[in-house]
């Protein structure tokens, strides 16, 4: 934190997609992100100059707030975050990062933080399961698996990806930001859900609003914990 206006993210494992997202966001709907002053390499670090959003992190409080206050905050997040998945992927374009580029997960994606771009969310799935492919000598549970991520055709919506109540900035009864953006990018349309739903232990009277704010899909969270249970 620089000044009570301005803060700067930096690592070896920041990446400049991350400015790339929130511009990306900022310039095609009114959705609150931090404006970007700047950001570059440097010694091998990435460094992103951002407006510094005041405000109380949403989970501050949040069992003492009325049922009318949550609900406007709410309210609030559905609506920005309806606004960013009616966002059109451009053509030619898969699993990705806004630019394009490769994707970062600190959960266990890979071998690797950073991973990707696909071409089709085949590829993706494929990945996530280390490469394995329909054989019918595998688990018949495998098999329903690997079906079920082959024959599904999930659209491409922009995705936050990380919907903790630690990344949404509140002051009062208003939403006024969404930061971290560092997992964001091109996804199926389930991802934003399963995402959300992986709440952590500080974060686990999260896991009762999800469904206030996203559309739920309990096929593709059983899906996908079935992935991380077997991958």
């Amino acid at each position: 934190m620089l000044t009570d206006k301005i803060c700067v993210k930096y690592g070896s494992r920041i990446n400049l997609s991350e400015a790339s997202t929130m511009r990306f966001i900022a310039e095609n709907t009114d959705i609150p992100v931090p404006k970007i002053f700047c950001s570059f390499i440097h010694s091998g670090r990435t460094y992103i100059v951002m407006e510094r959003i005041t405000g109380d992190i949403i989970g501050n409080g949040w069992v003492r707030r009325s049922e009318e206050s949550k609900a406007k905050l709410l309210g609030q997040l559905k609506e920005n975050i309806t606004k960013m998945r009616e966002l059109q992927p451009p053509e030619n374009i898969g699993v990705a990062s806004v630019d394009g580029g490769t994707l970062f997960d600190c959960r266990d994606l890979g071998p690797t933080l950073r991973f990707g771009p696909f071409d089709t969310t085949q590829d993706f799935h494929r990945y996530l399961r280390r490469g394995m492919e329909f054989d019918s000598s595998l688990d018949l549970d495998v098999q329903d698996f690997i079906n079920q991520q082959n024959n599904n055709k999930w659209p491409l919506k922009f995705t936050h990806g990380d919907l903790s109540s630690l990344n949404i900035i509140v002051r009062g009864d208003t939403l006024v930001g969404l930061i971290d953006w560092e997992t964001a990018g091109w996804y199926p349309s389930y991802w934003e859900y399963t995402t959300a739903c992986q709440v952590n232990p500080q974060n686990s009277f999260w896991a009762n609003e999800i469904d206030k704010f996203l559309q739920p899909m309990p096929e593709e969270l059983a899906m996908d914990q079935f992935r991380q249970t077997h991958f």
